[in-house]
């Protein structure tokens, strides 16, 4: 019966209602932003540190994330 009654609710809904309630969805890049910003930060402090190494490898990590980012923002028409 409930599942009855929450096919009914959802078909009361119009696509306009729809979309409004759509900013209740999380953004699916706000985790890969924030590791991304992590993996920054830590590679400044091993630049700050002299550790070039792993600074280079870090930036090549945070590179290789935003590409996935901006591939993912692509793929949902996000900008």
């Amino acid at each position: 019966m409930i599942s009855a009654l929450i096919a009914g609710v959802s078909c009361l809904l119009s696509a306009k209602e729809i979309i409004m309630f759509s900013w209740f969805k999380s953004d699916p890049t706000k985790k890969l932003r924030k590791q991304y910003d992590t993996l920054l930060e830590q590679g400044m402090q091993a630049q700050r540190a002299g550790n070039m190494r792993l600074y280079a490898e870090l930036s090549a990590k945070a590179e290789a994330l935003w590409q996935q980012i901006e591939k993912a923002e692509n793929d949902k028409g996000y900008r």
